[in-house]
């Protein structure tokens, strides 16, 4: 089963546990959503932060230092 065929099942389910209506063009554009970014969100499960320590007292207001 492709992740597009489990898409069209999930979102429905999901909206109608949380209580919620979408019209067909609302699932026509979540659907493209998530074929946008479903790929890109898959890597980032895959990417491997083990060897990265993690930052001590970081400045949120401005971006990490180089290292």
């Amino acid at each position: 089963m492709e992740a597009r065929d489990r898409a069209d099942d999930f979102i429905p389910a999901g909206l109608a546990s949380l209580g919620l209506e979408a019209d067909e063009v609302d699932l026509a554009v979540m659907g493209a959503a998530h074929q946008l970014f479903w790929p890109a969100i898959l890597s980032l499960f895959e990417l491997d932060t083990g060897d990265a320590g993690p930052e001590r007292g970081p400045d949120l207001s401005r971006a990490p230092a180089r290292r």
